[in-house]
């Protein structure tokens, strides 16, 4: 069984920099393609990171580009997203995502998953 686990939010202030972790059991991250996803309240879960498993490459949300870094250790089966400059429009639950199927065309839809976490609440506020 597949089950994954996120951890790391917490309350900052704008511009610091937060470490989310995500760990996986039942599997190995070999294969999968990974993914964060957030949502805000009252908004839709929104795509902001995700590592493809066929290329290995990085996709981002505009909204993050150059700010946000995914990365994994599959020998600790744990994925990482590093957010920096951290602003108040990144608050909210993040979660991660995985799946052995999905193609590339789908990675930033909620539908091309099978697995998720449980979610870490991010709050960006002074």
């Amino acid at each position: 069984q597949v089950q994954l686990a996120e951890s790391g939010g917490r309350l900052v202030e704008p511009g610091e920099s937060l470490k989310l972790s995500c760990t996986l059991s039942g599997r190995t991250f070999r294969g999968y393609t990974t993914a964060w996803f957030r949502q805000a309240p009252e908004k839709e879960r929104e795509f902001v990171a995700a590592i493809f498993r066929n290329n290995g490459n990085n996709y981002y949300a505009d909204s993050v580009k150059g700010r946000f870094t995914i990365s994994r250790d599959n020998t600790k089966n744990t994925m990482y997203l590093q957010m920096n400059s951290l602003k108040p429009e990144d608050t909210g639950i993040y979660y991660c995502a995985g799946d052995s199927t999905i193609i590339l065309s789908s990675i930033r839809s909620t539908g091309g998953y099978d697995y998720w976490g449980q979610g870490t609440q991010v709050t960006v506020s002074s």
